[in-house]
């Protein structure tokens, strides 16, 4: 929440999978990636609408972005900064081991999703600016949703932890009345310790509100507070993360992950739409409703989310290192940027590795602004023009080149 980003969960694998060995399945060039499914009506939550919960499975880890790098000029990030390079074809980490590489620079995890946990920041850390916090006098009871509510637990029968976060623990619980099973994100409220803290609690519950309705959008069920903490009872989601299923499948099909793309991209255009920018998209922030293999994928973790008007910058920087926009890094940015962390995902999709990674945080950052894509290295070579060419559009470091949700649901090769 406010200038905490949320990063990754820490991994089990140790490296990305190398994908050389796997065979693709070639997409017509003309191919174009499923339309999106039709929009939400744009409306804001009435003022007093009780805030409801979404629930997740697994839960990512807070981490704050050092912006060492954040101050290149602009043009050095248009053009790809000659540098030593790794070797011809490097085996980078598997999502697994990406995950754990954010998770060293993350200082907790969490608790919408799953399990995570504290992780130490790498030696070389870059040094974060501070960032002017102002304290709260000491937070009374009902100060956070500014309405008395019913108690959590007269409703719901909290059992088992799902995650455990910075602010909080996410538990599986069961309606009373209904016997249905939901997840509680319960927000402890010594743990907000200003009045930032505060604000962005608010603001998350009333975003989930704001894109209620939408499938791909994990559902709020309601907010509760009482003495000690903040529930955020939502939609339990039992099948897992996105990145999970990356690691134990190594990388999607061409055709699969046009599928998996277009929920990703029209979750994004809907909330560009709708005056939301996410600002922590990456695979763990994207859970399946159950273990099927067709299973709907909902967008989870609303923590670092804003609402934004029209060419409105913004300069916090905010996200997770494998999957922030190089405009963040030099913290000037807009919407775009989710468009870029959407980018990585579908090529992570598509051949299982991330395309700017390093051996710490400071180098990941260095790859964001000046790395080259790599599209030779397997299973590239095996993958249609028409993905690859979406891809480049997807990741142009400069915003206003880059295309916008809207128009890769509708893009087409060559056009």
């Amino acid at each position: 929440m406010g200038n905490t980003c949320v990063g990754p969960s820490i991994g089990k694998n140790g490296f990305f999978h190398s994908v050389s060995t796997v065979l693709w399945t070639r997409r017509p060039d003309g191919e174009a990636l499923p339309p999106a499914n039709g929009g939400v009506a744009d409306r804001a939550p009435p003022p007093d609408a009780p805030l409801a919960v979404h629930i997740v499975s697994k839960a990512p880890e807070p981490v704050k972005i050092a912006s060492g790098t954040a101050n290149a000029k602009p043009d050095e990030a248009a053009q790809p900064k000659p540098k030593a390079k790794p070797p011809a074809h490097p085996k980078p980490a598997a999502p697994a081991a990406a995950k754990e590489q954010e998770s060293k620079a993350s200082t907790d995890s969490s608790s919408s999703s799953g399990s995570g946990g504290e992780a130490k920041p790498p030696h070389h850390r870059p040094k974060v600016p501070p960032v002017k916090r102002v304290s709260s006098a000491g937070l009374l009871v009902g100060s956070v949703l500014k309405r008395k509510t019913e108690s959590v637990k007269e409703k719901y029968s909290l059992g088992r932890r799902l995650g455990q976060g910075q602010f909080g623990t996410t538990y599986l619980c069961v309606e009373r009345s209904s016997g249905k099973e939901y997840a509680c994100k319960s927000i402890l409220k010594r743990k907000l310790v200003t009045d930032d803290d505060v604000e962005d609690v608010r603001r998350e519950i009333q975003i989930m509100y704001h894109l209620a309705g939408h499938p791909n959008v994990i559902s709020i069920r309601g907010a509760y507070e009482d003495a000690v903490a903040v529930h955020l009872v939502m939609e339990l989601c039992a099948g897992g993360e996105l990145f999970d299923r990356i690691v134990q499948k190594g990388h999607y099909t061409e055709r699969k992950a046009a599928e998996l793309a277009r929920v990703i991209v029209g979750v994004v255009e809907v909330c560009h739409s709708m005056g939301v920018m996410h600002r922590d998209l990456k695979p763990e922030n994207f859970l399946f409703v159950d273990q099927t293999e067709e299973a709907a994928l909902k967008t989870i973790d609303f923590g670092l989310s804003v609402f934004f008007r029209p060419g409105q910058i913004f300069t916090d920087v905010v996200g997770s290192p494998y999957y922030v926009a190089p405009e963040v890094l030099k913290k000037k940015y807009g919407p775009e940027a989710d468009v870029w962390s959407a980018g990585v995902i579908i090529y992570i999709l598509l051949c299982g590795v991330p395309p700017f990674w390093a051996e710490n945080e400071q180098g990941i950052f260095e790859e964001v602004l000046h790395g080259k894509l790599d599209f030779e290295s397997d299973p590239w070579p095996s993958i249609s023009e028409g993905a690859k060419d979406l891809v480049r559009r997807m990741l142009l470091r400069d915003p206003k080149k880059r295309l916008t949700a809207h128009e890769v649901l509708r893009w087409r090769s060559g056009s």
